[in-house]
């Protein structure tokens, strides 16, 4: 088994990815969506979190990127980014969604020194808003930021060419296609099912107005 498949069978088993084509979830968008994701649920065990840092040291491997720090965006992707680091034995930063509004007014907490490549770890990504957020930020206070890494990612058309636009490239430890692999095999959902989802995931924002 992958590292890839053993996280989707986790996630799945412990409802850190819930999958419904038939009773949609409501995400903060208040959009519809047949699948939600906590990866936050992945923390309480140290074996999980152990393997997504497994996973993104297999991804730094795969795309033969230079690391010299790990930035991780506030809140979701710290602690993978601090197992990361600790792994690695790098440095680590976090990038908040917003200027502290106090003190030194910082967006990134850590030392960051110019010219610094910087890896930027975020748990999911579906339009891409906070990671890009996150790689923009980094750049200018000086990082360079080639790479972006996931636990999970909807693979959204839009998300692809949003991260296309701005220069780095997004990889992810589980992508949508090896999930719904995963998730025939183990949580028995149709291939009706697993149809609608494809559907859904080429265009998600237009999905809810379907019939379902």
């Amino acid at each position: 088994m992958t590292i890839a498949e053993n996280i989707a069978q986790v996630a799945l088993e412990i409802g850190a990815i819930r999958i419904n084509a038939q009773q949609p979830f409501t995400w903060a968008s208040g959009y519809k969506m047949p699948i939600y994701n906590d990866n936050r649920l992945l923390l309480g065990n140290a074996q999980n979190r152990a393997l997504i840092a497994e996973g993104f040291k297999d991804l730094l491997k795969k795309c033969a990127a230079e690391v010299e720090v790990i930035a991780g965006t506030a809140t979701a992707g710290i602690p993978h980014a601090t197992t990361l680091a600790d792994l690695l034995q790098v440095p680590l930063i976090y990038v908040r969604s917003t200027a502290k509004s106090h003190g030194m007014g910082n967006k990134i907490e850590g030392i960051l020194k110019k010219n610094q490549q910087v890896l930027v770890i975020e748990d999911l990504v579906s339009t891409g808003g906070s990671a890009i957020n996150a790689v923009t930020a980094v750049r200018e206070a000086g990082g360079i930021v080639d790479h972006c890494f996931s636990i999970f990612s909807y693979g959204f058309p839009g998300a692809l060419e949003k991260f296309k636009s701005v220069s780095c490239q997004i990889h992810s430890i589980l992508v949508f296609s090896e999930l719904l692999k995963v998730a025939q095999s183990t949580q028995n959902i149709s291939s009706n099912d697993i149809e609608t989802l494809q559907s859904w995931q080429e265009s998600p924002f237009k999905w809810e107005d379907k019939d379902l």
